[in-house]
């Protein structure tokens, strides 16, 4: 079946219809305004937003079209753990091939021949062909300190200048002026490989951003996709009709052809701008880099256009929703080359990239290892950070039965695997090194290590070092201590304690994280700490060239000097939204 929205705005009229969308006729600021409204409307689990009168510019602003997951369910025509499934199950069902197995699988081949696209003479989105003038837009600024206004939903074509193979991601791009902006292109992402082509050749790249398009194309975007894999193929797959595709005016690509606006332009070699600060998915800004430059060349747009937006930041955001949905769809094809692997979940709360529960049958001795280092080289999976290995009857989207599982089944000695030097996340703040950190795997599928109950309650460790202000035990002895100050001489006082004797784990975190709040504590441990770098041990020491950890666990997760600030926002500006809230929605 063909998808139900052929743009922007036949899903927009969808969701209003269901009542899933709700227009503010009055005039909002996109610079902190709008952004605010939006992330408050996220946490109350409220519609999409179309800002109908956006100061500065005569375009409507929409935003938070994906904060929620029934709105994902309705853009995608079914829940997406159906599609993972029906890919696993595809291909497994014509593995080996045969006559009778597809046959049976007919129906999936024959959505299949739509993985491509399909290209037309002329497009909605060129109706109005014109000079770019990008600072009519209406960009936001999301945060106080980011550099200026970004676009933080316009997926970036490009094509590899040696194979002519396609890559459709999403990038952020700051705003300089009417035809410039910066090219945010990440470690591991698909542009950033196409322009490392480019300039080994000394030659721009030809590029162009696609601002709104139907909602699957908005969201094929961001599919981790393996790097020679058109996600504008896929995103015909999963419409089940081929995405139009038109010539662009100016550059020597193809755009698609139901968006709302397309900037055409190039990225110049060697050529490198002072990009940021911005607020970003893992809660606190990434610092200001140099990062390729893109120049605009020309803007096509449809009559009538919408500018979609998006805001990351502190969880949750519209993005929770997004890679919840985008794990349920490819992450059951890792299964295809690990069949031990059962099921597997990116914490949306620590960042999705910092923390992942994999839960694995073991056939092998050290099977999960060797799964776990499978994982770790996988794709965009090999910017995880932590790294925890449960049993296959585990749920591993549970925080509480992962916790269980590494008080019974996990000690460090044995069962603990730590790279001091590895691939990270561009925005990985942790290690004071962009793009490169220390990596942790936590194996808890072995034999049980204890058959004693974890601790239902502790001593007041703040009785044990005055430093402590407040504490609270988790599932698994599993203890979190808010520190004033120096956590580092804290958890070494803690992990030697006698008292302490039943806790397997002490995590240091800084008073603006809510204990009681798990998704904010998640976000509080695992957004701050480096493995290496941050871990104390009750004995660590070296056996030949193998380093030996024995006891408890201290985890250092403190906001650090030399770390970039936490996100927020002015008061002012809450102040403001408070005060308007009724004139919003009234």
């Amino acid at each position: 079946m063909a998808s139900r929205f052929r743009d922007l705005g036949s899903f927009v009229q969808a969701l209003e219809r269901a009542g899933k969308l709700r227009r503010v006729s009055v005039p909002v600021d996109p610079v902190l305004e709008a952004p605010e409204i939006c992330q408050r409307v996220v946490r109350e689990g409220g519609p999409a937003l179309v800002f109908e009168r956006p100061v500065g510019s005569d375009f409507p602003l929409v935003m938070n079209l994906f904060g929620a997951m029934d709105r994902i369910e309705l853009a995608l025509g079914r829940h997406p753990e159906e599609i993972g499934r029906e890919l696993v199950a595809a291909v497994q069902a014509v593995n080996p091939p045969s006559l009778g197995a597809l046959w049976r699988n007919r129906r999936f081949l024959a959505r299949a021949t739509n993985m491509r696209v399909r290209h037309v003479g002329s497009a909605p989105v060129q109706q109005i062909v014109e000079a770019p003038v990008l600072e009519a837009m209406p960009h936001t600024q999301s945060w106080p300190r980011d550099g200026g206004r970004f676009i933080t939903f316009g997926p970036t074509i490009t094509e590899n200048p040696g194979t002519g193979r396609r890559n459709y991601g999403l990038y952020r791009l700051q705003i300089y002026g009417n035809a410039e902006t910066g090219m945010h292109w990440q470690s591991m992402k698909g542009g950033r490989g196409h322009h490392f082509e480019a300039e080994r050749l000394n030659q721009p790249l030809p590029a162009a951003v696609v601002l709104g398009g139907d909602p699957i194309l908005m969201l094929a975007a961001v599919l981790p996709l393996p790097e020679d894999v058109d996600e504008l193929a896929f995103a015909g797959f999963l419409r089940g009709a081929p995405v139009p595709m038109v010539r662009a005016r100016s550059i020597p690509l193809r755009v698609p052809a139901n968006a709302e606006f397309i900037l055409e332009g190039e990225v110049p070699a060697h050529e490198r701008r002072l990009e940021g600060p911005f607020g970003d998915h893992f809660g606190h800004y990434s610092e200001a880099h140099d990062f390729p430059v893109f120049r605009v060349k020309q803007v096509t747009r449809r009559r009538g256009a919408m500018y979609p937006a998006t805001i990351v930041g502190k969880p949750p955001q519209e993005d929770k929703f997004i890679g919840i949905a985008v794990g349920e769809m490819v992450g059951p094809l890792i299964r295809l080359v690990n069949p031990n692997i059962v099921d597997l979940f990116a914490n949306d709360a620590a960042g999705f990239h910092n923390l992942l529960t994999v839960a694995v049958k073991e056939r092998h001795p050290k099977e999960v290892i060797k799964t776990a280092l499978n994982v770790l080289g996988t794709g965009q999976l090999s910017l995880t950070k932590v790294a925890v290995m449960v049993r296959e009857d585990v749920n591993p989207r549970s925080w509480n039965a992962t916790l269980r599982e590494l008080w019974y089944r996990f000690e460090p000695e044995e069962r603990m695997l730590l790279l001091g030097i590895a691939p990270l996340d561009t925005l990985d703040y942790t290690s004071f090194r962009m793009h490169v950190g220390s990596k942790l795997v936590l194996d808890a599928t072995g034999e049980a290590v204890t058959s004693e109950p974890p601790p239902s309650s502790v001593v007041d460790p703040a009785t044990l070092d005055r430093r402590v202000v407040k504490h609270l035990l988790l599932d698994g002895g599993f203890l979190v201590v808010v520190v004033r100050d120096s956590p580092r001489a804290v958890l070494e006082t803690l992990v030697r304690h006698e008292a302490l004797r039943p806790i397997k784990f002490v995590v240091a975190v800084s008073q603006d994280i809510n204990l009681t709040d798990e998704e904010n504590l998640l976000w509080g441990i695992f957004t701050r700490f480096d493995p290496a770098r941050d871990m104390v041990f009750t004995e660590q020491k070296f056996v030949g060239a193998r380093p030996v950890y024995r006891g408890r666990i201290g985890i250092d997760a403190t906001w650090k000097t030399g770390y970039p600030l936490p996100l927020t926002m002015p008061d002012e500006v809450e102040r403001k939204v408070e005060q308007r809230w009724g004139e919003y929605f009234g």
